[in-house]
């Protein structure tokens, strides 16, 4: 007889795990039962859900496991900020990165292992694609936090593009969301993307997370050539699709803008970021660029970076810089990659 690979219950809904629980001769309660484990107690295996009885946790445990996996390894920055690492369902390895800021908390989940966007500036990139995550991995990072606690917000900036894994983070995002789920208000929910013909308009239309648009140039040719997927989704496009939205309200639109010294931090491209998002209700993060192996690129001044922010601010676009968190253990923006040896992560 072949052996089947156990299904993790970690992604599942409410409707699907009440369908799995009749599946397997259970009453249709106990998937209510299971969901109240899983999200409200987080277990970390099904002997542990202890209101089922016990021909029914066997009954599960033929075909399913909890789905979560605790870090492999921990690295603490001298700011406060942790990455982890944390092994995946296919064997791979992905990081996260927990970065406290006085009452708030914020944890930087991946969405894939690797990135096929290649930016220029992204040492993610430089890994290529070895594989999306399953909404169990996604979840994971959130489920096996040692912090979990106390986050306050999810941003999906982490490895991998997640318009790319778009299924999956939308799948994942409902669970986060839901009433039967993590019961976590979308907006505490932040999900990035380079724009992707087609996928970021269904997010739009599914979620109602936070979006962040990584906007880096606001010229075209030069966009390009940070970031391969303007030329299929030029950024004045994903400008008109974001204008058919409502951020106004709730939900909230910012762009993210790494600053390369002599690149991208003159007036020319300050002028043309007002030109180009006039009349959206958005927000701008302004971020310090980390340097990566073999790229040459440096960041600009802080003296820059101030006179950006203000011009920015001065013509009606509300304008911060990021603070620049866990440089000393490659865990700030565009730094994370796990295609070392074993994957360490250092």
């Amino acid at each position: 007889m072949m052996e089947t690979t156990p299904k993790p219950l970690l992604g599942l809904t409410l409707q699907e795990l009440r369908t799995l629980a009749t599946d397997l001769g259970m009453p249709a309660f106990s998937g209510n039962q299971i969901a109240q484990w899983l999200y409200q107690q987080h277990v970390g295996s099904i002997d542990q859900m202890t209101n089922l009885s016990k021909k029914n946790r066997e009954r599960l445990q033929q075909v399913c496991t909890v789905g979560c996996m605790a870090h492999v390894e921990r690295l603490e920055s001298v700011d406060g900020t942790v990455k982890y690492l944390f092994p995946t369902l296919s064997g791979k390895r992905i990081e996260s990165v927990f970065i406290p800021d006085k009452d708030r908390g914020t944890l930087c989940v991946s969405c894939q292992v690797g990135c096929k966007m290649n930016c220029l500036f992204c040492q993610t990139g430089k890994q290529g694609f070895e594989g999306n995550l399953t909404v169990a991995d996604i979840l994971n990072q959130v489920y096996m936090l040692p912090e979990r606690e106390r986050l306050t917000n999810i941003v999906f900036m982490g490895q991998g593009e997640p318009m790319d894994n778009l299924d999956n983070v939308l799948r994942a995002t409902q669970v986060l969301t839901s009433s039967d789920g993590f019961a976590w208000s979308p907006r505490r929910i932040t999900v990035s993307s380079v724009g992707i013909r087609g996928k970021l308009e269904r997010f739009l239309d599914e979620s109602d997370c936070h979006v962040a648009i990584s906007l880096h140039s606001p010229l075209h040719e030069q966009r390009a050539h940070l970031m391969p997927a303007e030329r299929s989704m030029p950024v004045a496009e994903v400008v008109e699709l974001l204008k058919n939205y409502d951020f106004a309200h709730q939900r909230r639109l910012s762009f993210e803008y790494i600053v390369f010294d002599g690149v991208n931090d003159s007036m020319v491209h300050v002028r043309e970021i007002v030109k180009l998002l006039r009349g959206l209700d958005c927000r701008i993060n302004l971020i310090r660029y980390h340097s990566i192996p073999g790229i040459d690129l440096k960041g600009t001044t802080d003296k820059k970076m101030n006179s950006l922010r203000d011009y920015l601010t001065q013509h009606g676009i509300f304008t911060t810089i990021r603070a620049s968190r866990g440089e000393d253990i490659f865990a700030a923006c565009g730094m994370l990659n796990t295609s070392r040896e074993a994957g360490r992560l250092t």
